[in-house]
């Protein structure tokens, strides 16, 4: 292991011991916001070490185990080694990807929004393909993944869908996916079969702790109920369970119609208001800093981030990295980590 990775988990290690001396201060626990912030920083300080002590034990593993394939010549013990050797590569990609989170709220789950853009039904369909890459990102990551609200599409796909991605760096991972991604593809909605381009929005906002204050005045809110209608809504669509909430001086809309009680999907929608109410203060913040400093590197949060092509050529490139696969079944597939370990290396 490379020895600036030694030292940093030395470092982490040290810092995990002045925290569990924290815990067990008289008086700790009834500190109440302040001893959960405690907990959370040690369980993530605590998740880095195990992953790099993780990676160590699977490489003396294998350096074991080659030994003795060497001193035997045995075939299915290097079969052995390179299965362990191909694991190592994964935890060593994950322990690399962490270590390049320096966010606040990077550890914390995300809110992914998909809205589909004009186009009708192909657009809606992009949506759709977008839905399923995600879905299948997050499971392939061992995350939950709960639809919080769903609109499908008026033929096919879907015109908006809520879903709350629940996992260690679930936020830090997705932030990387916000803004305007592009399809190129011959339709298969037009009878022609002329190529169309297409657009949908992906916005990423992280769940908030509840430490976190948002001041958000009930006047400025205004409140309805109406009946769950697609996907996570079947089981729910007899009552008006569903809560949407506008919040009318921003002018930001939330939904929620997953959970069978109305009282829960308002809870659930304030707590999607928060984050949206969050994050738009801080963008405005840094764009304000932006402006003050002459930076213009950033990406505007509306602008076009990656085009999918799926006709003429097939290729798949994201426009701020410029890194690109040709392999897009992978990616459609969920394969995302490349797209994002390229967006952590370019931002850095």
């Amino acid at each position: 292991m490379p020895c600036g990775t030694i030292f940093e988990v030395a470092d982490k290690k040290n810092q995990i011991a002045n925290l569990e001396a924290q815990t067990l201060a008289p008086g700790f626990w009834d500190k109440g916001a302040a001893s959960q912030k405690v907990q959370k920083e040690l369980g993530q300080l605590q998740g880095v070490v195990d992953n790099w002590e993780a990676c160590q034990t699977t490489w003396e593993e294998a350096e074991l185990l080659l030994e003795l394939a060497m001193e035997e010549k045995d075939a299915d013990a290097t079969g052995e080694v390179e299965q362990l050797l191909a694991e190592l590569e994964k935890k060593i990609e994950v322990f690399e990807l962490e270590r390049m989170f320096a966010g606040e709220h990077d550890p914390n789950n995300a809110l992914l929004t998909i809205h589909a853009g004009a186009g009708g039904t192909e657009a809606q369909d992009w949506g759709d393909i977008l839905l399923r890459m995600y879905l299948r990102w997050a499971e392939e990551k061992g995350f939950e993944a709960d639809i919080l609200d769903y609109l499908p599409g008026d033929e096919a796909g879907v015109k908006s869908v809520t879903i709350m991605i629940r996992g260690h760096y679930a936020y830090g991972l997705l932030r990387s996916e916000m803004g305007i991604h592009r399809l190129v593809r011959i339709s298969p909605f037009d009878t022609g079969g002329r190529r169309h381009t297409s657009f949908a929005s992906v916005f990423i906002f992280p769940e908030l702790d509840d430490d976190i204050e948002v001041e958000i005045n009930e006047k400025d809110l205004r409140v309805d109920t109406y009946r769950a209608s697609g996907a996570g809504g079947q089981h729910v669509n007899k009552t008006s369970s569903a809560v949407r909430i506008t919040h009318l001086p921003s002018g930001i809309v939330v939904q929620c119609q997953n959970e069978r009680s109305q009282h829960r999907n308002k809870d659930t929608a304030m707590k999607m208001l928060k984050a949206q109410l969050y994050e738009r203060e801080k963008r405005i913040q840094d764009e304000q800093k932006q402006e003050l400093h002459g930076d213009k590197k950033e990406i505007a949060w509306g602008s076009q981030i990656r085009s999918y092509v799926l006709q003429p050529y097939r290729l798949i490139k994201d426009h701020r990295t410029g890194y690109e696969v040709g392999n897009v079944d992978s990616v459609l597939d969920g394969n995302l980590d490349p797209f994002i370990k390229a967006y952590l290396l370019w931002q850095r």
